[in-house]
């Protein structure tokens, strides 16, 4: 009888444990790579509602994306891009942490941002690292960018509406079909 008491003991521990697991590795951002570079963090649903986000490359940069004029976090809605936008991160500076901070009030991000940098050299950051006011939950990710499909230069417009060669490689107007002239010239009339 002992036996089993034990073995259903240690069952619902073990069930009580991968419950508190699942629940320690959910989300509070879904890190979307758009092209490359080009990234998006989406706040995930039961955040709290101000958020700020930095990123620390393998060269040591570090970067405020959620930028303001009061330069405090900003609001993060549920199921929408951080600061409604996109982010480009550079791929000559390598895998960057991106660090997105949740809390309960706005925080001043220039102090959290001097916290980054001072213990950007002491590897793996947590919230317990910064002293921040209120209720704060911090998330970080990995992610490493690559180079992006390259951008289209297009060309220079004449007069008249017309293509000229662009000196960056753009586009130049295709010859027009029939005559062989290119378009916007046109076709010799004859004596």
């Amino acid at each position: 009888m002992k036996r089993w008491t034990w073995a259903l003991a240690v069952l619902a521990l073990f069930t009580g444990c991968q419950e508190g697991d699942k629940k320690a590795a959910a989300k509070r951002t879904e890190l979307r790579s758009l092209d490359g570079s080009i990234v998006e963090f989406v706040t995930q649903p039961g955040q709290l509602p101000y958020c700020l986000l930095f990123t620390v490359s393998e060269k040591g940069v570090v970067r405020q994306l959620t930028m303001t004029r009061k330069n405090v976090s900003i609001k993060c809605d549920p199921n929408t891009p951080i600061g409604r936008t996109t982010f480009r991160i550079p791929p000559e500076e390598g895998k960057v942490y991106a660090y997105v901070f949740y809390s309960d009030q706005q925080l001043i991000a220039g102090t959290v941002a001097q916290q980054i940098y001072e213990h950007e050299q002491g590897g793996r950051l947590n919230a317990m690292n910064f002293r921040l006011p209120g209720q704060v939950q911090m998330e970080t990710m990995e992610y490493t960018p690559q180079g992006g499909h390259e951008p289209m230069v297009g060309g220079r417009i004449g007069e008249g509406g017309a293509l000229s060669p662009n000196p960056d490689g753009g586009a130049v107007e295709p010859p027009d079909a029939g005559n062989g002239a290119p378009a916007g010239t046109a076709p010799d009339a004859g004596p």
